[in-house]
């Protein structure tokens, strides 16, 4: 699920503060029965580490939350994003990584040098704090263990993901320009989102 942000939230992260003070509101937006439980949010980066987008990716239960690396990487891939952070809340309030939590990110590191997306941080949020696995050494620690490889499966499912991604752009490209032309002949929004499967939002900008 994509959230809405703000022109002020689409800053230039700097720092693990910067991208904490963004995703503190995202979730303080939430009431109080979500934030008990366990969040996993993907943001992906532009090359001068301007954020592109936040997506939801998952919620859990209070002390686990499910992340693919299809659903991980999906939007990124989409958006032509050049690194990624992943981040999670810990409704416990507790900010030190678990094992699962270590395990998580360097699998998704393994999966991001595949496909050349570059994790660069995984944050652990909560209300009050956070913990960056940048800044306490564990990402670089990460990429030198060793410890998770892609398996053959895995990286055939991405190579398959990377494949489904450019058909649905190249299916929306032509839908778009379909879309233009009825627009030129004054069609209205309704029947060409009937026409064209396109959401009102994407006619508007065609």
């Amino acid at each position: 699920m994509n959230v809405r942000l703000t022109e002020a939230q689409k800053i230039q992260i700097l720092n693990a503060h910067d991208v904490y003070s963004v995703m503190q509101q995202i979730l303080l937006r939430q009431n109080k029965i979500r934030r008990a439980q366990e969040h996993f949010w993907v943001v992906g980066l532009k090359t001068d580490n301007t954020i592109l987008f936040v997506e939801l990716i998952g919620i859990g239960t209070q002390n686990r939350v499910n992340a693919s690396p299809p659903d991980v990487f999906r939007m990124a891939i989409y958006k032509l994003a050049v690194k990624m952070i992943l981040v999670h809340n810990h409704p416990s309030g507790n900010l030190k990584p678990s094992q699962s939590d270590r395990d998580l990110t360097d699998r998704m590191l393994k999966v991001g040098k595949l496909i050349n997306i570059e994790v660069v941080d995984h944050l652990i949020i909560t209300e009050s704090g956070f913990t960056s696995f940048q800044s306490k050494g564990i990402i670089a620690e990460l990429k030198k263990s060793g410890l998770y490889e892609i398996r053959e499966r895995e990286s055939e499912m991405m190579k398959e993901l990377h494949l489904r991604i450019e058909k649905e752009k190249s299916e929306k490209a032509k839908a778009m320009e379909i879309a233009r032309k009825m627009k030129a002949k004054g069609y209205d929004n309704q029947t060409i989102r009937e026409l064209t499967g396109l959401y009102i939002r994407d006619i508007k900008q065609a």
